[in-house]
């Protein structure tokens, strides 16, 4: 089927390996920094940003004929913060401590590199189904990252995974200890760069 052709999957799993936005195209790298600490936060981010990205490339694909070269950015944007402010919107009724943890950075998806590096990139080349398939890729690949570094750093920091402890309370009367760094920002940074290492090192060889 044309919807499923070789280009079209390519253009959904693409962006989950072999140009992944964040461990090839090192995109996006800010917020995946800063809601990782712990896993909930980190999985909506990224449902919100792979939401954003697929509508978003599909209005702008949709449009892309119509709009004049010279405000192209200025129409992206205004796509972009109007679909933000509906997500931001839908997090505060619906999972508004989640929305509270997320604080600006839902705002600030505006101006993430990888929603505005698809529409121009893409979206602007392509039609509406090829360009809705490559902003869920581009989208989950990013989420992707958010939910491994997320869970680490809940799991070693607070010995929880989406609120629920995991580490039985036997482990700490031992003498078990969380790992406070894992708390911290750095540590996002530091994770964030060995999942890169791993993945360049074992599944990504460049031409």
């Amino acid at each position: 089927m044309a919807l499923f052709s070789k280009q079209n999957r390519e253009a959904l799993t693409n962006p989950l390996n072999l140009d992944h936005p964040i461990l090839i195209q090192v995109l996006g790298i800010c917020s995946a920094l800063a809601v990782t600490s712990q896993l909930k936060p980190a999985i909506v981010m990224g449902l919100a940003v792979t939401v954003i990205t697929a509508f978003a490339n599909v209005i702008i694909s949709v449009l892309r004929n119509t709009i004049p070269n010279r405000i192209r950015i200025v129409v992206q944007l205004v796509v972009v913060a109007a679909l933000v402010t509906i997500v931001s919107q839908i997090l505060k009724a619906y999972v508004y401590d989640v929305s509270v943890q997320l604080s600006v950075y839902v705002g600030l998806i505006i101006t993430n590199c990888i929603l505005m590096g698809r529409l121009e990139a893409f979206a602007m080349q392509n039609k509406p189904w090829p360009s809705f398939l490559d902003g869920v890729g581009n989208g989950l690949g990013y989420a992707m990252i958010l939910v491994i570094v997320g869970a680490v750093r809940e799991f070693f920091g607070r010995g929880s995974l989406l609120g629920f402890q995991i580490i039985p309370q036997g482990a700490y009367d031992a003498g078990y200890i969380n790992n406070g760094m894992m708390t911290m920002p750095a540590m996002a940074l530091i994770l964030v760069g060995i999942v890169i290492w791993v993945h360049r090192a074992y599944f990504y060889k460049e031409k």
